[in-house]
């Protein structure tokens, strides 16, 4: 995948946020800081494509090129977390059987286990690492234990024909392997988390206890810093707002997706931002900009 550079393509898809790729007046008003941020991102070459969904309703709120797939970096990990929730349902995975890492499975970067002295850990509590600290080391273990064929077979089973975990967590990615640890598109990523949040990714228990593992997440960095609650501690109702979500990071790759609940409505979302990330400046616009959204979020979900 590349970033557009031509000024005509950038134009264009400026344009076409500044016009609203939404349904409804209410979208407009709600979301009108969300499209000015990711228009001007747009504007100064950075590809955007995100979308926003009512969980009640299914309405379309607002979309920015949500079909296009784009690289998302970690979120590709929940397709792993679902395989091995509905294996644990089923029964041929026990929750409790100890998996250890070895030299093949090391990487570095986001996680805790790597840091840790145990050199085996149940899968369940895999599981919760990789949904509270995006853990490679814990999801590479995982991912040997029940084998990526089995991951894509899965997503294929739920439909899914944009969104995809491609490859293990690597160090560095050479010409053999895949370009991407994962991509998606916003259309597929919305539709996935507001299935979850019904209940309805395999079956209702299955579900659940994804849910249970990314309510763990601890990254706000992103859409989610707008909503002001404890990264650390947040599973429970606090000032009638509540938050499922999960990021991806990676070098010119931002993403997230989530299920966030208010008093008035629920929402769900998926931002994904690639963009040149050779200075600090273009990375906090990228940022900033996703909590525009989010703040817009928040005031349709209030």
């Amino acid at each position: 995948m590349t970033i557009p550079t031509q000024e005509s393509e950038r134009r264009s898809r400026h344009s076409a946020i500044r016009r609203g790729r939404h349904r409804g007046a209410e979208a407009s008003q709600s979301f009108s800081r969300g499209f000015a941020a990711l228009g001007q991102l747009a504007l100064n070459g950075v590809q955007v494509s995100a979308r926003a969904t009512d969980l009640a309703t299914g309405a379309v709120l607002f979309s920015v090129d949500d079909h296009v797939v784009m690289p998302t970096a970690s979120i590709g990990k929940v397709l792993l977390l679902v395989e091995v929730a509905a294996r644990i349902q089923d029964g041929h995975l026990n929750p409790l059987a100890l998996l250890d890492r070895s030299l093949e499975d090391a990487v570095g970067d986001s996680g805790i286990w790597q840091h840790l002295l145990a050199p085996s850990l149940p899968v369940a509590d895999l599981a919760a690492i990789v949904g509270a600290t995006s853990d490679n080391l814990a999801t590479n273990v995982l991912l040997r234990h029940i084998g990526l064929d089995a991951v894509s077979a899965r997503t294929e089973s739920l439909g899914l024909t944009r969104t995809a975990l491609l490859d293990l967590v690597r160090d560095h990615r050479g010409p053999d392997d895949a370009p991407q640890l994962s991509v998606g598109s916003a259309n597929e990523l919305t539709w996935l988390f507001s299935a979850l949040a019904r209940g309805e990714i395999v079956n209702s228990v299955t579900s659940q206890r994804v849910i249970a593992w990314l309510s763990l997440n601890s990254d706000f960095s992103m859409v989610a810093s707008a909503f002001g609650l404890d990264p650390l501690s947040h599973r429970a109702v606090e000032h009638r707002t509540l938050l499922v979500n999960k990021t991806g990071t990676d070098a010119g790759v931002r993403s997230e997706v989530g299920v966030l609940r208010g008093p008035r409505a629920g929402i769900t979302y998926a931002v994904s931002m690639y963009f040149d990330d050779a200075t600090l400046a273009s990375r906090l616009a990228v940022l900033e900009g996703m909590r525009t959204v989010g703040l817009d979020l928040l005031e349709y979900v209030h």
